[in-house]
């Protein structure tokens, strides 16, 4: 027979899969001597037999029942003895903390017969009567979804302008009785006088909210599994609402908030534990305790000493007082800030509790993401006129501009702008770079506008569908709300929020830690973000790069500790002033005229390339050869069609110009004439860039640098196009004096990653661009994913996360394990890496680490990131 339930004396903190955290601490506590009030725990286990056949496990009430009556004989107390009566708490209690999000009901056990013994018992009808109420309200609510506006009207009727505790035992009996005909009204049936039917109830209640709403969003935006289900936890009352030597609260052995040591918490007098969470009444500091009852205040911060010291981490702690006397009801490892994160783990280390390497173990990238960016003032935040998706996070103030030229243009002469868009396209980079931050009216996470912010670090809110922006009035609405150039508007990354006017910022000193403006001991958190780091290098296998495609970015990278480039993408080099080269190259008439647009490029591609060399001096720069087709970097069809069509004028450039774009124009240009395939279709493009690259390095080498390119083939699918593109390279750079310069490719292609052992003959190193990979691998697009099925996908569980997020290890991410399996075993010095948008991504780093990869690349903000998960990684 499987054993469903378990006493606390049966369990400890390691038994969290089975008996839930609550569950398990709670047998922790009682393991070494903490007074705790007895009981016991259903399993995870009888969760998910009850949610997959939609009943409890049919040995379940048999073991209930048993300990049952042994808590009956400890307490010498029957669960609903009308002259003496048990009362019990039905709490929930998953594996990971969720808290709010699930079940509990108090005072189980109550009946109208019974409510009179506790009052005999307790000597105090008030406290009998409150408590009977309680549970009408709560189990109501809880396990027969009576609305509980129901319920809280009729008690602020009562109550009018007094406080819940100033209502005396006729009033609460008399509430009561309205409790119970708002709980017939709405069920069709009288509140239930059997004791045990309101615990099988009640038991129900928590299991089934595992799948309520809040719980599966929660789970959702925390990565918690969906199938680990909720431990019961069943115990004896004990109860804070039996007058004023009564109470309840709340503590932290450290503050969750800073990571300072002291104090902290609230306590309630006269009151039930859900008082303190509800907020019905305003709580007093915890230090008021030492006044209010000195032995119960010195008793608590004992234990609260033992129990840090026991977890070895900041202790989260709820406790009641029952006349005079000090019941602990749960512990767990507290929920902090990120900062408390990493203050509170090197304090712990400096203590002598745990080593660095467990200090690492319990950071996340995720908290140092959020350490580097900028935040609002929130006591000067106002009510948003409006909310998007939070794309990227930070802090972003600025004169509202609609195109990208303005942007430049303004931020240039010192204006600080939001650059507000539909949605954005490459063209708009220089405005994106120029602005603080990118607010859009279209588009999702994975947009265009999302990609290239969180890649440079710049705060972006996408999805504002309410934002009506009408680009060429030069303004936008929300609602009666107008919005004009020049405006201030301030724009919230983390939140999506839209305000008007300037809010204040608060400038991240952990950034300014990494830009060299403040020293390793400037502050608290900025020695503990370091000491983390710092171990991180010294632990991690793989090495960090940076995806940047400036000499400025790449500085910034290497301030932020890469270890080179790698990828340095060349189509942003097309853009902007260099269009009409490029415009020049796809019109020319011959190959005399296209090797001279090719030779007008050459130096503009040499001086970037010396430019990110010079920075990157004695590290490895992945340059990608261009990769996107070659009509993004023309007009729009559609708009150069129109502009032909009503010029007055006939323009033969123009009319050339609409002709080959026409001429190039793709459906679907991801998967037509781009990369490899543009290279070897347009004979000398590949060849320009190579020779640029060679001379840019030779050009570093001669000043006494130590420049270290690598050149990389973009959407190699078979190894017969990488060999063509090989052989004419690796002329070029013996011409240029740079013979073996290694030569790679990119695995974005699913058939790359499949022939992986073929295109290692012919590759120095491979790079994984999992954008591609996964883009192509499920089969659409990350541009449009989100505004199409995305969301419902979520809803349904298809996705945990979104697959350009966070890799796909089960499918895309076993593409990776075949290509670098296969790959090596043909050139076991291959080198690996991995430059898409889940290089920076924590929990993807991990899966790199396993897979074997020796190094990933990622946007520099983001470089930190990947260090410490990188290291964390080995561990």
């Amino acid at each position: 027979m499987t054993k469903y339930v378990y006493d606390f004396a049966e369990g400890n903190k390691d038994l969290k899969d089975l008996l839930g955290g609550k569950g398990a601490n709670l047998a922790e506590m009682v393991r070494i001597g903490l007074p705790v009030p007895p009981g016991f725990t259903i399993t995870t286990e009888a969760c998910r037999g009850y949610l997959a056949a939609g009943s409890p496990p049919a040995e379940l009430a048999e073991q209930v029942g048993a300990h049952l009556a042994a808590l009956e004989q400890t307490m010498s107390r029957r669960l609903g003895d009308p002259a003496d009566p048990l009362l019990v708490s039905v709490r929930s209690g998953a594996k990971f903390s969720m808290p709010g999000m699930m079940e509990t009901v108090l005072n189980v056990g109550l009946t109208d017969a019974s409510v009179h013994g506790l009052a005999a018992r307790s000597g105090n009808e008030r406290f009998a009567w409150d408590s009977y109420r309680r549970l009408i309200q709560m189990f109501g609510k809880t396990v027969c979804d009576v609305p509980g506006d129901a319920f809280e009207h009729a008690l602020d009727q009562v109550k009018g302008q007094r406080a819940d505790v100033e209502l005396d035992a006729a009033e609460l009996r008399g509430l009561v009785d309205t409790f119970k005909a708002i709980f017939a009204e709405h069920t069709g049936r009288e509140f239930p006088q059997d004791p045990r039917e309101q615990l099988r109830l009640a038991v129900n209640a928590v299991f089934e909210s595992w799948n309520a709403e809040r719980a599966v969003l929660y789970r959702r935006q925390e990565r918690i599994p969906a199938d680990l289900g909720t431990a019961v936890n069943i115990v004896a009352m004990v109860f804070g609402n039996l007058g004023p030597d009564s109470g309840t609260g709340v503590a932290f052995t450290r503050d969750p908030a800073t990571g300072a040591r002291g104090v902290y918490g609230d306590y309630l007098a006269n009151a039930q534990g859900e008082d303190v969470v509800a907020g019905i009444r305003n709580t007093v500091p915890l230090q008021e305790l030492e006044h209010l009852d000195k032995k119960s205040f010195d008793e608590l911060m004992e234990i609260m000493s033992t129990l840090e010291g026991h977890y070895r981490d900041l202790c989260d702690i709820e406790f009641t007082i029952e006349a005079g006397k000090l019941w602990m009801l749960q512990t767990r490892v507290g929920k902090r800030t990120a900062a408390a994160a990493f203050i509170i783990a090197s304090q712990l280390v400096d203590e002598g509790m745990i080593d660095l390497d467990e200090a690492l173990r319990r950071q996340s990238g995720a908290r140092l993401a959020q350490l580097m960016f900028p935040t609002f003032d929130a006591a000067a935040v106002d009510k948003p006129i409006a909310k998007g998706i939070a794309a990227s996070p930070g802090a972003a103030v600025g004169h509202v501009v609609f195109d990208s030229a303005q942007a430049a243009e303004r931020a240039a002469k010192g204006e600080k702008v939001i650059l507000v868009r539909r949605e954005t396209n490459p063209d708009d980079l220089p405005g994106m770079i120029a602005a603080q931050g990118i607010l859009t009216s279209r588009g999702g996470k994975t947009s265009h506008a999302a990609v290239v912010a969180r890649g440079m670090g710049k705060t972006c809110v996408c999805g504002a569908e309410s934002v009506e922006v009408d680009v060429a009035g030069r303004r936008f609405t929300v609602g009666d709300v107008t919005v004009g150039e020049g405006d201030l508007i301030s724009i919230d990354g983390t939140s999506g929020a839209i305000y008007l006017g300037e809010v204040p910022v608060e400038p991240s000193p952990v950034v300014r830690y990494f830009d060299g403006e403040l020293s390793a001991d400037a502050d608290t958190l900025v020695t503990a973000v370091h000491r983390m780091l710092v171990h991180a290098d010294q632990r991690r296998r793989m090495a960090v790069r940076a995806n940047a495609d400036t000499g400025s970015d790449a500085a910034r990278a290497r301030r932020f500790g890469a270890q080179g480039i790698g990828l340095c993408r060349t189509e942003h080099m097309f853009l902007g002033e260099r269009r009409a080269m490029v415009e020049r190259l796809i019109l020319a008439d011959g190959p005399t005229e296209q090797q001279q647009a090719l030779d007008a490029l050459l130096p503009l591609q040499r001086d970037d390339f010396v430019e990110i060399l010079r920075a990157m001096d004695g590290l490895p720069v992945t340059i990608r050869l261009i990769d996107p087709p070659l009509h993004e970097f023309l007009p729009p069809l559609e708009e150069l069609a129109v502009e032909v069509a009503t010029a007055k004028e006939p323009d033969p450039h123009r009319q050339a110009l609409l002709a080959a774009v026409h001429r190039m124009h793709e459906q679907n240009p991801m998967l037509g004439l781009r990369g490899v395939r543009l290279g070897l279709v347009i004979p000398g493009l590949f060849g320009m860039q190579v020779r640029a690259i060679a001379q840019a390095a030779a050009k570093v080498r001669a000043e006494g640098g130590d420049a270290r390119p690598e050149i990389m083939v973009p959407l190699v699918g078979a190894v017969q196009e990488l060999e063509a593109v090989r052989a004419d390279a690796e002329r070029i750079l013996a011409e240029e004096g740079m013979a073996g310069t290694p030569i790679g490719t990119m695995i974005e292609v699913p058939r790359a990653a499949l022939t992986a052992g073929q295109i290692a003959e012919a590759a120095d190193f491979f790079s994984f661009g999992t954008n591609d990979l996964t883009q192509m691998g499920w089969g659409f697009s990350r541009d449009d994913v989100e505004g199409s099925f995305f969301s419902r996908y979520l809803e349904l569980g298809v996705f945990g996360v979104s697959p350009f997020e966070t890799l796909d290890r089960d499918g895309i991410g076993r593409l990776v394990r075949i290509a670098v399996q296969e790959g090596r075993q043909v050139r076991p010095d291959l080198k690996i890496g991995v430059c898409g948008e889940h290089g920076g991504d924590p929990e993807s780093v991990r899966f790199f680490h396993e897979a074997g990869l020796d190094y990933v690349s990622c946007s520099p903000f983001r470089v930190p990131v990947a260090r410490l998960e990188a290291g964390r990684a080995v561990l």
